[in-house]
């Protein structure tokens, strides 16, 4: 029997913000959660672009990395490998791009954690974790739903949920955990994750997690070995909960999360396949993410207040192998040695405090999340190469207001934003500190008819204040401290969402928006051959499709998709294809359900207008996997989840959308998981 379209609907939070939290015991963004009968709940009743990756979809896709696990969310893209070193993620053509890691126009949030770097080249540490640590993961698009979590993100959002002790305990006193293993044929990857939690009464909550992944070179679709692809990857994470006061409205949470990798010999450039010209080096990432939140959430609409303190800390510290370089022994090679030798750190200190309440004025119904933020990022100086160290300490304060009346919500959103960078290192001719500061915001409008159709459209203006790889004594970093990336966005679009649309017993949503980007001011960007030369602006659109159908019998299918274009304008007056444009992608799953049992699908995934690194053209790909879930329900085997799948079916050898050309996808891989939950 086809379970319920409408699990339930949510409190209603102004457009994007669930505020970052170590627990959510309740989901705080607009609008509903429609539970869809195929594998993916789609988030209606908002004008916000959201796709959220549950942790039962988290375990059937047995993804390596949380990059390759959101690459199936229109709008994203997996930019150069598979390895949690190497990945990065673009979203809408911002963020993880064929030079750096990230371009500063994404955010990532680990329970609030603001993670990642800035511009280390050809080095991927946007999100560096394991996807098994993570209880969901939530991507928002574009600019409108970003004004709680940053300034200048023109991409979107990826906001990921630690999981809870409560989870494996049900919410009542007791123990509880589970133990995952995992085999993938492709490059004889294993996984063993255990969970291991507590709660002695009902006020406490006590989890820990650890997770170990191995993998070694994985195969391309013709049989050749994709060189640079094999890692090995600790991840633990330990979280706690205590609850207090009158019917426990206060609550405090720790959570610690942590991934290691000390890789011997291996390429510094982890965009290609090969040592190439920068050689070889031992290298030791640590990425870590301590945070811990108060909230007050009483039996008072006016008050859900939360203070979230974070500490996020990330190191990457090379030492050159002797001998790998073709540049040793030339002139050029002291440059190299001290790029391929510096070590890098970052370390981000946030706090941010908001309170959401609930209210009406006459007719007019209210849902107002205020809040402000502090904080500080520091980074080690490695001047050699060309990584300028120093502190960026901001300040910021946004209000969003859902106001309602009828089907109509107008949705206001400000942030006003501060900063300030300081040198660690002043350089001659260059002041030691530079101030700036900005004020963005959008507006959200959302109409529902009584019939289940409704359209939206919003409008968004966002500002990229300098960073601290902006600090320098060129023309171009001189440029680029004094002037503040700009961008708006524009979007529109419809959904609908029904029972016995086709047949009787059938469920359908759908969902669809288009988007109008320009950048301007732009600091990130050069002109290929210019010497330095930044892009006059960037102009980028393009049209999402998410959806899915039911019947009864458990029979469905999901369908999600993407066009996208994009110009990237010179100084002069010409212009070229924007260089990290997503490519167009439709992805089907048809699958059947028997009840919560077993769960069979096949997935095609189409890509065409696809290039790589280099802006050369790709051939269309069409990629098919193969998935299945069981859960026996008696005797032995009740409490295990067994899973089998098979990805890239056909063993297409392929190149990855803006991936370098040397590196191909990885050909057809076997994958089996065992997950018993005690």
């Amino acid at each position: 029997m086809l379970m319920p379209l409408l699990r339930g609907t949510t409190a209603l939070v102004c457009l994007s913000v669930a505020m970052p939290a170590v627990a959510q015991e309740e989901p705080v963004f607009l609008g509903k959660i429609v539970l869809t009968p195929g594998k993916r709940d789609l988030t209606f009743g908002t004008a916000l672009p959201r796709t959220v990756v549950d942790e039962e979809e988290i375990q059937d896709r047995q993804a390596s990395t949380v990059a390759q696990l959101i690459d199936s969310v229109p709008g994203v893209t997996l930019v150069n490998g598979t390895t949690p070193q190497g990945s990065g993620i673009n979203i809408r053509g911002f963020g993880a791009n064929t030079t750096f890691g990230s371009d500063q126009k994404i955010a990532v949030q680990i329970d609030g954690a603001s993670v990642g770097s800035e511009e280390l080249y050809r080095i991927g540490t946007q999100l560096f974790t394991d996807p098994l640590l993570y209880r969901e993961v939530e991507v928002l698009r574009g600019t409108i739903g970003s004004f709680a979590y940053g300034s200048g993100i023109v991409g979107g959002v990826v906001k990921l949920e630690t999981k809870d002790a409560s989870d494996f305990t049900d919410g009542v006193p007791g123990f509880g955990g589970s133990q995952t293993f995992e085999f993938s044929s492709n490059g004889n990857g294993w996984v063993t994750s255990t969970n291991l939690a507590w709660m002695p009464n009902e006020n406490v909550e006590l989890l820990l997690n650890y997770s170990l992944r191995d993998q070694e070179d994985l195969e391309a679709g013709d049989g050749s070995v994709i060189g640079n692809s094999a890692f090995r990857t600790p991840s633990f994470l330990l979280k706690g909960k205590y609850s207090f006061g009158q019917d426990n409205a206060h609550s405090l949470t720790l959570s610690h999360s942590q991934t290691e990798a000390d890789d011997k010999d291996v390429p510094y450039d982890q965009f290609v396949t090969d040592d190439g010209v920068f050689g070889n080096v031992d290298r030791l990432t640590d990425t870590s993410q301590t945070v811990l939140e108060y909230r007050f959430n009483p039996n008072d609409d006016r008050w859900d207040l939360r203070a979230n303190l974070s500490y996020a800390d990330q190191k990457i510290e090379y030492d050159y192998v002797p001998g790998s370089s073709i540049l040793e022994g030339t002139p050029s090679f002291p440059f190299l040695s001290s790029t391929v030798n510096a070590d890098q750190r970052y370390e981000t200190t946030k706090l941010t405090v908001t309170n959401r309440s609930l209210f009406t004025t006459g007719s007019v119904s209210h849902d107002l999340l205020a809040g402000f933020e502090l904080q500080r990022r520091e980074r080690a100086d490695n001047t050699a190469a060309s990584a300028p160290g120093g502190t960026n300490d901001r300040f910021a304060l946004f209000v969003i207001n859902e106001m309602s009346i009828g089907g109509l919500s107008v949705t206001p959103a400000l942030r006003y934003e501060s900063s300030e960078i300081d040198s660690a290192l002043p350089l001659a001719g260059v002041p030691d500190s530079y101030d700036s500061d900005a004020l963005m915001g959008g507006l959200a409008l959302r109409y529902e008819f009584a019939n289940g159709f409704s359209v939206f459209g919003s409008a968004a203006y966002t500002e990229g204040l300098p960073i601290i790889d902006d600090l320098g004594t060129s023309a171009t970093a001189q440029r680029r401290i004094n002037l503040s990336e700009k961008s708006r966005t524009f979007e529109i679009g419809a959904e609908y969402t029904g029972n016995d649309v086709f047949v009787g017993g059938d469920s359908f949503t759908v969902r669809g928006n288009y988007y109008d980007t320009e950048l301007y001011d732009v600091t990130s960007y050069t002109v290929p051959g210019s010497n330095g030369l930044d892009l006059r602006d960037v102009d980028s659109s393009g049209f999402e499709l998410e959806g899915s159908y039911g019947v009864a019998n458990g029979t469905y299918v999901d369908f999600s998709g993407q066009i996208a274009d994009g110009t990237e304008n010179n100084p002069d007056g010409t212009s070229r294809v924007w260089r990290n444009t997503a490519a167009d992608r439709l992805q089907v799953t048809v699958g059947r359900k028997w009840d919560d049992w077993l769960d069979v699908s096949w997935e095609f995934v189409h890509s065409s207008n696809r290039r790589d690194a280099l802006r050369n053209d790709l051939p269309n790909v069409t990629l098919h996997n193969l998935r299945a879930t069981w859960r026996p329900d008696r005797g032995l085997l009740e409490g295990t989840e067994l899973r089998a799948g098979i990805e890239n079916v056909l063993d297409e050898d392929y190149v990855g959308h803006l991936s370098s050309s040397s590196r191909k996808a990885p050909g057809r891989s076997f994958k089996v998981s065992l997950t018993k939950t005690f």
